[in-house]
């Protein structure tokens, strides 16, 4: 089993654990914000399983198929956890404000039990959150990627929590928890929403970001010194961590055929170099309008 999937087996087994921890503790001292957090832990849960099933599916070779690849399903994995990022959120808005329109006493009593349970939670999350992260990023990994952002968005509402707990405690004002849980829920959804973009335009094929494509040009104008004419079209996309690239490129009319091909890997092995993970096509067009025909016999012959 790689290093990828077993990160995302200790996400699940924590993320099961503080769910059932926190549910408890919730219920036991009444806090609202307690009873979110076992929601978003449970979310958490969910995103984790739905993270590993999708990085063991991407992870399998081309087949008939699917013949390019299961990257998308990286893809498809990092949107629904986004989603499940909103309706935790938009679960903890609700449950705010129902707590601020019918009040309950009483939390002050139980509040430091709440108070560990949390920190305990933000400990053991913003562990596995920042190992996720780093994994994601490592692997360009959109599933792995949620997955972090799922376990630092509940980081950040648990802290915010333990501020409300603390604030009730020392202030026996009870109304102060939800209104914290209120604050916690709108960054979440926040979250949500930002991760839910970013993966939607893989899904859709949105070409790669500005920054990739800056590359690829600077790639390509450098070669112009070594016998390529021009540049016709480039076409970009994203499936899971694989960067597609198609482009059509003039060569001069005379260059033979090996030494277009001997070209084109050069190009190719260059777009991996700076790139990673890339899956490159390129469509040689031979360059009708060159006017330096001498030019063109030499390079064929080089």
């Amino acid at each position: 089993m790689d290093e990828n999937k077993k990160i995302i087996i200790v996400s699940v087994l924590s993320n099961g654990s503080l769910t059932v921890l926190k549910l408890i503790t919730g219920l036991f001292t009444g806090s609202v914000g307690l009873l979110s957090e076992a929601l978003h832990s449970f979310g958490d849960f969910i995103a984790s399983f739905i993270a590993f099933f999708s990085v063991v599916e991407s992870s399998k070779p081309a087949d008939i198929k699917h013949q390019f690849g299961h990257g998308k399903y990286e893809d498809m994995a990092g949107f629904i956890e986004a989603i499940l990022i909103i309706i935790s959120a938009l679960f903890i808005l609700w449950a705010g404000f129902e707590k601020i329109i019918k009040p309950e006493e009483g939390i002050e009593i139980k509040a430091d039990l709440a108070i560990l349970i949390m920190v305990l939670s933000v400990v053991i999350n913003l562990i596995v959150g920042k190992i996720l992260l780093q994994k994601g990023k490592e692997a360009d990994s959109s599933a792995i990627l949620g997955d972090g952002h799922h376990l630092m968005a509940d980081v950040y509402s648990s802290l915010a929590v333990i501020l409300g707990l603390v604030a009730v405690k020392i202030t026996n004002i009870s109304i102060l928890d939800p209104v914290i849980a209120i604050a916690v829920a709108i960054m979440i959804l926040k979250t949500g929403i930002t991760l839910a973009s970013q993966t939607a335009d893989s899904l859709l094929d949105s070409s790669l970001p500005k920054d990739d494509l800056n590359k690829i040009e600077e790639i390509l104008e450098n070669y112009k010194a070594h016998g390529i004419k021009g540049v016709k079209s480039i076409k970009t996309s994203k499936s899971g961590s694989i960067k597609n690239i198609v482009l059509v490129i003039y060569f001069p009319c005379l260059m033979s055929l090996k030494n277009t091909h001997t070209l084109c890997d050069k190009i190719e092995v260059e777009l991996e170099r700076k790139l990673k993970n890339t899956n490159v096509v390129i469509h040689p067009e031979p360059y009708s309008e060159c006017s330096e025909k001498e030019s063109c016999k030499l390079i064929q012959k080089n």
